[in-house]
């Protein structure tokens, strides 16, 4: 339980207090959580932050307690994101909560590949889709850039899509438009004309929940199980690909780092050419291509 905020008002002392806490509760980054916590509850940076610590500042009682409301909640290991609200991705600030699944930095490397294969294809304004667009993450990315682009996200969880809804409209990007539409039906209008299909699509077995009580408490399980095998969307991608994405075209996915054989041998079965693994920046693969024949 925290420490009543009145008993500790300098602002060093209630992130060191509430480092223990989160250390306590085995949450696996406590200093840098309690620091973004305590930035957050101020609405400054974390450069200013870490002046104010600096400095030795104190701040208001009701800041303090709203402070050691948050951190207990993190310690109970409620997602960072949900209690900021954000969550960083690539250039963008996104806007996140319950129902949406909160975009990873190894996600980061997924739109990377997308975005090389977009601007190195040809035309002056090529089409990418984002099947299962969650946040908005790698469609948003996409659009912003590689503006000359047009890209078009597609969503299917009506609590999700709250979240991608906002955060194309904070965003703002006039070449990226949304759509609440199941993956196996999404843009017929576009049917061959695809440049990069790329999607984070569920890839986690059934039965092998996620140790992290952030991910296993708290992000949507659509977003998460794939069946059996953690394939049966991909599968689906796959079908759904060879619709969208044009001769010489490109499908991009993300995937755990177990499954890069098995997806490659369902692209290659399907149709697809020149399948190939990507490593994430922890050297995991983490991405699967291939081209349209």
């Amino acid at each position: 339980m925290s420490t009543p905020p009145a008993s500790r008002s300098r602002l060093t002392d209630l992130v060191r207090a509430a480092t223990v806490e989160l250390e306590a509760a085995f949450v696996p980054t406590p200093r840098v959580d309690a620091e973004l916590l305590a930035a957050h509850v101020l609405d400054i940076e974390r450069g200013e932050l870490s002046a104010a610590l600096f400095r030795g500042d104190e701040i208001p009682a009701a800041a303090a307690g709203r402070y050691a409301d948050l951190v207990a909640r993190r310690a109970a290991r409620e997602p960072l994101q949900h209690l900021t609200g954000t969550a960083p991705f690539r250039h963008l600030e996104l806007r996140v909560g319950p129902g949406v699944f909160v975009p990873r930095p190894e996600t980061e490397t997924v739109a990377q590949i997308a975005i090389d294969l977009l601007r190195a294809a040809a035309g002056p304004a090529p089409i990418a889709v984002d099947l299962g667009t969650g946040s908005g993450a790698i469609a948003l990315s996409l659009a912003t850039e590689v503006p000359h682009a047009r890209v078009h996200a597609a969503e299917n969880s009506v609590d999700a899509f709250i979240w991608t809804k906002e955060n194309f409209a904070l965003v703002g990007a006039p070449n990226a438009r949304l759509a609440f539409i199941d993956l196996e039906v999404a843009f017929p209008e576009l049917d061959g004309s695809v440049s990069v299909l790329v999607s984070n699509p569920p890839y986690v077995p059934d039965e092998a929940v996620p140790r992290d009580p952030e991910v296993r408490l708290w992000d949507p399980p659509a977003a998460l199980y794939g069946g059996a095998d953690g394939l049966d969307v991909v599968r689906t991608l796959s079908r759904v690909g060879l619709r969208l994405v044009h001769p010489g075209g490109s499908i991009v996915i993300e995937h755990g780092e177990l499954q890069a054989a098995a997806i490659r041998g369902i692209l290659t079965a399907d149709g697809w050419s020149a399948a190939a693994t990507h490593p994430d920046l922890t050297m995991r693969d983490r991405t699967t291509t291939a081209l349209r024949s």
